[in-house]
């Protein structure tokens, strides 16, 4: 039982109706955690833009939904694994890819280092060293796209820790979680 009212759509103020309206826009309903996060408008506000902003970004679709599955199995966030595994899925992924990207792995060298520097963020609070950063450029990733990176953890993190905090009911086809690679 979720620990927050979830704040159904049709009745939502006007300071959330505009930002519900786009989100189920987006996926055809409004997902519980958006209906959660909507008791408070600038949070609701700051995490809908910023997923608006990094979708758009120079990553890819597929590339936050693989670091997404690997921050939420990190974070025991089974509402968070759930629904970024079907989103990985519609951005081109296959359910081995996702559940492989779920532990910090694929068989793509360049995803693989992303998947490991951003687990390694989580993991270390932040505190990465020029080796690992080193290792991002190698794999062809540019300044632009390391702080990206860096941006879908902090986006990632601030979801996962909504629907734990909070116990959101997960309202996509469940993933189990995974014991830590």
């Amino acid at each position: 039982m979720t620990r927050v009212n979830l704040i159904d759509p049709a009745a939502a103020n006007a300071d959330v109706k505009p930002a519900l309206d786009q989100i189920k826009g987006a996926f055809g309903v409004v997902p519980n955690m958006f209906k959660a996060v909507a008791n408070s408008p600038a949070a609701l506000t700051s995490m809908w833009s910023a997923f608006g902003a990094l979708g758009g970004g120079k990553l890819g679709a597929r590339l936050g939904e693989e670091i997404a599955v690997a921050i939420a199995n990190a974070n025991n966030c089974e509402y968070c694994l759930a629904a970024h595994t079907a989103l990985g899925r519609r951005a081109g992924a296959s359910a081995e890819e996702m559940a492989e990207a779920q532990q910090g792995r694929s068989t793509d060298p360049r995803t693989r280092v992303a998947l490991t520097f951003a687990l390694r963020l989580v993991r270390d609070r932040g505190a990465v060293t020029d080796t690992d950063v080193e290792a991002l450029r190698a794999a062809g990733f540019d300044d632009e796209a390391i702080v990206e990176i860096i941006a879908h953890v902090a986006l990632n993190l601030f979801t996962n820790y909504v629907n734990v905090a909070l116990d959101v009911p997960v309202d996509f086809p469940g993933v189990r979680l995974k014991p830590a690679a």
